[in-house]
């Protein structure tokens, strides 16, 4: 049966929410494989207007979009670029186009790093070993990090040496003599620490880069640090 926009969106939410609740009790990311896979499927039929497959372990695509096309989604939570996906290659010439994501356990949300035709994806891939599955290198799809130049500060405060400010897309930068200091977070933990402040939420997970950096610009400036 197929699902509505708004069911999507629903099973993405408490997919995104069983995998938080995974990392908090310690399970290691890469060893929520299957779970990993629902979430980027949810994913790519919700950006693109679609369906999942009719059936389970549908033989080459994953997603059908809104406009027919048959999709192969793949999604690792690995960070950096080390590590590859891989792909049947006698089910290929049934994929239309290959989305590979990935989901960002420190912000905790999903990163697009490949939406392209069959055809551009093939020339990123190689033959694996066994000859039957071809293999696309994450380090081929490195993300050019786009300028934030264009983009408004939202909040912005001066704490030991460091700037730390809030961009109009949501995310935490954090300055230090006038070079971006990454990965942020690390920083922001030991500010948080020094000044008592919670690292973690709620429901007792910790805080993600962009929630602990709100939750320090809103509390120092409140102290009128």
């Amino acid at each position: 049966m197929a699902l509505t926009q708004m069911q999507l969106i629903q099973s993405l939410g408490e997919a995104m929410s069983w995998f938080e609740r995974e990392l908090s009790w310690g399970v290691p990311p890469t060893e929520l494989w299957h779970l990993c896979g629902r979430i980027g499927e949810l994913y790519a039929a919700l950006i693109t207007n679609g369906q999942m497959a009719t059936e389970v372990n549908q033989e080459g695509y994953d997603v059908v979009s809104g406009e027919g096309e048959r999709i192969s989604v793949k999604t690792t939570a690995t960070m950096g670029l080390s590590g590859h996906v891989s792909f049947n290659s006698n089910s290929l010439e049934l994929v239309d186009r290959v989305i590979v994501l990935r989901v960002n356990t420190e912000e905790m949300q999903i990163e697009t790093l490949l939406n392209a035709p069959i055809e551009e994806a093939l020339h990123l891939m190689s033959s694996a070993r066994d000859g039957r599955r071809l293999s696309l290198p994450l380090g081929r799809l490195g993300r050019r990090e786009k300028p934030h130049r264009s983009l408004k500060i939202l909040r912005q405060i001066n704490v030991e040496g460091f700037t730390v400010r809030e961009l109009e897309n949501g995310s935490i930068e954090v300055m230090q003599a006038g070079t971006r200091v990454v990965p942020a977070k690390p920083t922001l933990r030991k500010l948080a620490r020094r000044h008592n402040l919670s690292l973690l939420n709620s429901r007792g997970n910790p805080l993600n880069t962009r929630q602990l950096g709100s939750w320090i610009l809103r509390s120092l400036s409140d102290a009128g640090v």
